[in-house]
């Protein structure tokens, strides 16, 4: 009986990983990684004008639209180009089909891109898709209403991605020189996600001593908001620190920084002769950037092709709520203030003590104006820290509020009337409280009493008679309110007398 041996078919298992470029600015940005033969992942263009889809150096191409835009563009209408998306969508997913991991690209501005890429990532995501996107940013020289639009789909966008790197057209300027091309700068646009892109497959096909696999990569980028990537490549002594500072400080990314970074994936490839030392240095380097309790996964892979270079390519995410816990925002606080003061008031002294003296009342004075709700909340606020609380005064009514009068009542009644009825019994009273009782007069009247005479001889004045018709008010001699050597009369003006009510 002969025996039959067979050797059972292998299947390799491997990630798929496929990178998507939606109108003109993905479609130039897939036809550039083609260019630089990077491998590993599957391109797809997706493109409303069907001229521009001719151009592409993929096969995989989808017509968004057909009805909508009989191929002739969303004419730089969002809403078109998500309209083309939703009718093109059966097409859009079977091209994602098994995909672990996509990458969106595409420009911010437009019609299609801005419109139809919200669109595919949310239905990459319903499917369990770990979904990356990277998007650029219009000019300046492009206008305001460009940049909203362009604003309101990455907000659209943000929504449907696990992970969103954002790259402004106008940083092209800081790297760019007078003869940089226009087709150059955008190429170097481009190599964020070229380098991106590289970074992850490597990580995961090319052999090493510390390989990762694709669940390693879904654990960093995961729901992790926006991010950053960068690559950089140093040769000699420091070939690995300097690749480190390089990968960290990306001049195209939207403003950006790793600190405090949640999530960081981090590549270092080298040749055979890359040493254990340059793996701690490069790998410290970025460590020292991110959050503390970062969730920090490190691969290296060896590549032939680097003979005495070092690459470190690094994604860090989360860095949208790490900004946000960076500048220490927390929800303001809202207090009720009543505000019972007329809108214009005079400087205030420093506050000092005053007798309690009962208000007298006062003729009916206009309602002081209600604020609106609206501006009221504006002017909610915490109270400052270092001011003291004070007693609540008792409420008045607002017919009878008049801080001035109020204001110079007291002062009149200080200087020339004598201590209040209710303190006769007060046991703590003083000797000069109780003179000032059989006097009939304050103490600081008193006091002024005892330069009056001495300031009439000097000034050669005698006090003149009251006008008819004007209650009498008793005029004090400044005394020591003033240095010495100063003479004068302190006299209380007219428009500080009660007059009599008649």
């Amino acid at each position: 009986m002969p025996l039959n041996l067979s050797v059972p078919e292998v299947t390799e298992l491997t990630p798929r990983i496929s990178v998507f470029g939606v109108g003109g600015a993905g479609g130039n940005a897939v036809n550039n990684m083609i260019e630089s033969s990077l491998g590993g992942v599957e391109f797809v263009v997706a493109n409303t004008d069907a001229q521009a889809l001719g151009l592409s150096k993929t096969a995989t191409r989808i017509q968004l639209g057909e009805a909508t835009t009989q191929g002739l563009g969303a004419g730089s209408l969002p809403e078109i180009g998500a309209a083309a998306a939703e009718e093109s969508l059966e097409q859009i997913v079977d091209q994602i089909g098994d995909s672990h991991m996509l990458f969106i690209t595409a420009g911010m501005g437009g019609g299609t891109g801005t419109g139809a890429a919200p669109v595919i990532a949310k239905a990459a995501k319903e499917r369990d898709v770990l979904t990356v996107g990277v998007v650029t940013k219009p000019f300046h020289f492009e206008g305001a209403r460009r940049m909203k639009i362009a604003q309101a789909g990455i907000e659209e966008l943000q929504k449907h991605v696990d992970t969103l790197l954002i790259i402004p057209n106008q940083n092209l300027f800081s790297i760019a020189n007078e003869r940089t091309t226009f087709h150059e700068a955008f190429a170097l646009a481009d190599q964020v996600l070229h380098s991106g892109v590289r970074g992850i497959t490597d990580l995961m096909v090319m052999p090493g001593l510390i390989n990762l696999d694709f669940n390693d990569v879904r654990t960093v980028m995961s729901e992790m908001g926006k991010a950053m990537m960068g690559t950089g490549e140093a040769e000699g002594d420091k070939r690995a620190i300097e690749a480190a500072e390089a990968a960290i400080s990306n001049p195209l990314l939207d403003e950006v920084s790793m600190k405090g970074a949640k999530g960081v994936l981090i590549n270092i490839t080298g040749s055979m002769d890359m040493t254990l030392f340059e793996v701690d240095e490069a790998a410290n380097r970025i460590r020292s950037e991110v959050d503390p309790e970062a969730n920090i996964i490190v691969g290296s892979t060896f590549n032939q092709d680097l003979e005495g270079r070092v690459r470190v390519s690094v994604v860090a995410t989360g860095i949208e709520s790490a900004k946000r816990e960076a500048s220490g925002f927390q929800p303001r606080q809202s207090v009720s203030v009543s505000i019972s003061r007329p809108w214009r008031e005079t400087e205030q002294a420093p506050a000092a003590e005053q007798p309690d003296v009962p208000v007298p009342p006062q003729p009916a004075q206009p309602a002081q104006p209600e604020l609106p709700a609206s501006v009221g909340a504006s002017y909610q606020q915490a109270p400052a820290p270092h001011q003291q609380s004070l007693p609540e005064a008792a409420p008045v009514p607002a017919a009878a509020v008049n801080p001035v009068g109020d204001v110079h009542e007291r002062i009149r009644r200080m200087l020339t009337e004598g201590p209040r009825g209710d303190d006769a019994d007060n046991p703590f009273r003083s000797d000069s409280d109780q003179g000032q009782a059989e006097t009939g007069k304050s103490a600081i009247g008193a006091a002024l009493d005892m330069f009056k005479p001495r300031s009439a001889r000097r000034r050669g004045e005698t006090e003149q008679a009251v006008p008819a018709g004007e209650p009498e008010v008793r005029k004090q001699p400044s005394g020591d309110l003033f240095h010495d050597g100063e003479e004068g009369e302190l006299e209380i003006p007219s428009f500080l007398r009660k007059k009599k009510v008649g």
